[in-house]
């Protein structure tokens, strides 16, 4: 049996997976301008369900452009999500890019509450006192500390990125996010990752600015 292989320069290869991508989704309808962050989330993970299970609040994607022009700055809840992120595209708008997983103080903290890791680095994160986007791919625990925060008026996140994977409260975490009342883009059920969190973070980078260096 042989095997046929498409000719396709290397500077073209992921123009052509988008080209694949827009004609297996046919005529599904995307909510305007959320296009690009949905086909990067099958880009990434070549799962087609993210094409109906990304959500996103009303304008998340425009106020989560505006807050990066403004210099926002991305916590993660993994340094697998982090290494991810296109930081020098970031920093062209004065952010930065923070994961708190293995500092020793959140580790100290969390031993001494009796919390995950992830809930202290959301902690940490609320004590910076900066424009924050939230990127969480991993922990679900992350996701409930963060709605316990605005909830009690702690922090007033300019995103949230809900895309952790996984079972146990996965789902909760996302619903609980999306009755919050701040911007989110969340991937209901069980599905995402730091992959997710990580191309999601990049796609409203591009929507900015097409430069990838």
């Amino acid at each position: 049996m042989k095997v046929e292989l498409e000719n396709v320069k290397p500077m073209d290869i992921e123009k052509r997976s988008f080209e694949i991508i827009t004609q297996e989704l046919g005529d599904k309808a995307l909510i305007p301008g959320t296009e690009l962050i949905v086909k990067r989330c099958i880009h990434t993970s070549a799962d087609f369900d993210y094409a109906d299970n990304l959500c996103f609040s009303p304008d998340a994607v425009e106020k989560a452009m505006e807050a990066i022009k403004n210099g926002a700055c991305i916590v993660t809840d993994t340094q697998m999500a982090k290494s991810g992120i296109n930081k020098r595209a970031l920093a062209r708008y004065g952010g930065e890019v923070y994961c708190f997983m293995s500092d020793e103080d959140v580790a100290q903290s969390a031993k001494k509450n009796g919390t995950t890791r992830a809930t202290a680095s959301m902690d940490k994160a609320a004590s910076l006192g900066k424009k924050l986007i939230f990127a969480i791919g991993n922990a679900p625990t992350a996701l409930v500390r963060l709605y316990e925060l605005i909830e009690n008026g702690k922090l007033d996140p300019e995103l949230i990125i809900g895309v952790p994977v996984g079972f146990v409260n996965v789902v909760q975490s996302k619903e609980l996010i999306m009755k919050a009342d701040v911007p989110y883009i969340v991937a209901k059920g069980r599905k995402g990752g730091s992959n997710i969190a990580a191309c999601i973070v990049n796609a409203l980078l591009y929507m900015i600015d097409n430069r990838r260096d």
